[in-house]
């Protein structure tokens, strides 16, 4: 996608650069009649170099800036009906067609699988057929939202990874409330608490309400909680027996029901991470399993110096 994105911004600059310096240049090689009014060839040219330089700002994250990749296909489409409309109304050179392809047309299928990608990223639905990561893979591809990467953070101190469920549902809700008391046993044993979500970059923020100092791992697509055998619920996982209880109870303590923020089949775990290795798991078996990070730790030695804990 950003190579795309690259290619058409490069291509829409180098346009509105062609129709503004040479605004007759076109028109005499095609041979139709110069434009009556220029400017509005040249006013053509700089509205494409705008395009052209979203498109290079939407490179730098595909998926973040779906907006500027659905500006620039809502454009497509306008041309492209716009010319059809008009074709069909009267007489309209057909030599304009390969400006109309080259400009509009070649761009509309990969802007669609952009969009479409985007689509599937904030529902978080990973790519159907693809292997998962391995957790090396993961380790290098995947960035803490202080910028290090999963594997250089996990090199020399164990992660304590909390995936997320979306952040409309009552157990992520309690999740957040116990934020403080989930770090503070994590620094006790001289881990650190990362927790993974399925938003975009900076999504999450708004939720985390004033706790943004925990690190964070933005995963929207799902490939990391694929990478550590976290996988979909069903009905009973869901809306079973087993989470009626703890629903009532979360609900009665005023944790509440939020808008589907992510995957709303994603089952939630908490894991152990060091050095691209898993020392510890728990996958919940439904939605309502929340971290036990006690249990989680139970079984590993406990660190010797406990006075120095990591930030």
């Amino acid at each position: 996608m950003p190579r795309v994105l690259i290619a058409a911004g490069v291509f829409h600059l180098l346009f509105g650069v062609w129709a503004n310096f040479w605004p007759n240049l076109y028109f005499d090689w095609i041979g139709c009649d110069r434009p009556n009014h220029p400017m509005l060839w040249r006013g053509v040219g700089l509205l494409s170099a705008a395009f052209g330089c979203g498109f290079l700002i939407a490179s730098r994250s595909p998926v973040r800036h779906w907006p500027l990749v659905l500006m620039g296909f809502l454009k497509f489409n306008f041309v492209i009906i716009s010319f059809i409309t008009i074709r069909i109304d009267g007489p309209l050179p057909y030599q304009i067609l390969g400006l109309v392809v080259i400009d509009d047309l070649l761009w509309w299928f990969p802007f669609a699988a952009m969009l479409w990608a985007a689509a599937e990223a904030h529902a978080g639905r990973p790519p159907s057929g693809d292997p998962p990561l391995t957790l090396e893979e993961a380790g290098q591809q995947y960035h803490l939202s202080t910028g290090v990467t999963l594997g250089a953070a996990a090199k020399d101190q164990v992660l304590v990874l909390v995936f997320l469920r979306h952040f409309g549902c009552t157990f992520t809700r309690k999740i957040l409330r116990e934020l403080e008391d989930l770090k503070r046993e994590a620094d006790r044993h001289g881990a650190r608490l990362v927790l993974v979500h399925m938003l975009s970059p900076g999504g999450e923020k708004q939720y985390l309400d004033g706790k943004g100092n925990i690190a964070r791992i933005a995963d929207p697509m799902c490939e990391l909680y694929r990478a550590f055998d976290l996988g979909k619920g069903g009905f009973l996982e869901l809306f079973g027996p087993r989470v009626w209880l703890p629903l009532i109870i979360a609900l009665f303590r005023g944790c509440g029901i939020g808008h589907v923020a992510g995957d709303g089949l994603q089952l939630p775990g908490a894991f152990l991470f060091h050095d691209n290795d898993i020392l510890a798991a728990q996958r919940a078996k439904t939605q309502a399993d929340l971290p036990d990070l006690p249990a989680l730790f139970e079984g590993l030695p406990e660190p010797e110096n406990t006075e120095s804990v990591p930030a």
